[in-house]
């Protein structure tokens, strides 16, 4: 006598992709592991850069100096609190702490989101990680290879009855808010794929309306830009104009990719 086999129970179900499943409470402890190590990781990062940042300092410096130099003032920089000097160092260990841990810090953040995605997710979040740290290092080295001694040239120019004193503290803020400025605004890409992400704009609208984003970029360029000459603000505007562009590049992968899924979605049915 046969019997006809059974269906195995135990046998893995066809595969599919599905999101990890998490209780509320699970990713609340999730969520705090991955920010105690993030934490960690800066305070690591920390003490290495207490170490670095005298060194540091010497870099940084570089483009003042640099700049007093050719307008023949005294190559030197002053801190005129009694704590300035350790202030900028305990500041600058902070900033080169966090730099380092960045790559860390980020994977802590793929390691949260990464089980809730699916694979095709995956790859687009890693894509998007790399790429806006890629664009973030790029504004930052235009900013101090390109903008930053060009801006220091000009303001070291200008020459009166008074002698320039500069400040070390302030320096270091100055640069710091040019640098950030230019790798915010170096992520003009990242900004434009999520509105073409989320159908808000397409390569057509980017294109018919490119006067208008010509004179945002403009008035966006005149509020950065630390000096008011028009040179200055001219360079500042070449590589948004060129982001622009590259943004319209990525916003027409974009929509070409979600009309190829939709036409693969309507063949199916």
């Amino acid at each position: 006598m046969t019997t006809r086999s059974q269906p195995d129970s135990s046998r893995a179900a066809p595969d599919t992709e599905t999101g990890g499943q998490m209780t509320f409470f699970e990713h609340l402890i999730e969520l705090r592991k991955r920010i105690i190590n993030s934490l960690i990781s800066i305070a690591v990062g920390a003490m290495i850069g207490w170490v670095a940042a005298p060194h540091f300092i010497n870099w940084i410096i570089k483009p003042m100096l640099k700049a007093l130099g050719e307008a023949h003032l005294d190559q030197k920089l002053f801190y005129t609190h009694p704590a300035g000097y350790l202030n900028l160092l305990i500041t600058l260990s902070i900033y080169l702490g966090i730099v380092m841990a960045s790559p860390w810090i980020l994977y802590q953040i793929w390691l949260f989101v990464a089980p809730a995605l699916y694979k095709h997710e995956r790859s687009a979040i890693t894509g998007f990680l790399f790429s806006t740290v890629f664009l973030f290092l790029a504004g930052l080295a235009f900013g101090y290879f390109i903008m930053l001694p060009y801006i220091l040239r000009f303001l070291t120019s200008f020459k009166g009855p008074v002698v320039p004193l500069m400040s070390v503290n302030e320096y270091f803020d100055f640069i710091l808010l040019v640098l950030l400025g230019l790798g915010l605004v170096f992520e003009l890409p990242i900004l434009i794929f999520f509105l073409s992400l989320f159908g808000i704009v397409t390569p057509k609208f980017l294109l018919q309306n490119f006067r208008y984003a010509i004179l945002i970029i403009a008035i966006v360029a005149a509020i950065i830009t630390p000096t008011p000459d028009a040179m200055t603000m001219l360079i500042f505007m070449a590589p948004m104009v060129g982001l622009y562009f590259l943004g319209v590049g990525v916003s027409w992968i974009v929509v070409r990719r979600r009309e190829q899924r939709l036409a693969a979605t309507a063949e199916a049915r």
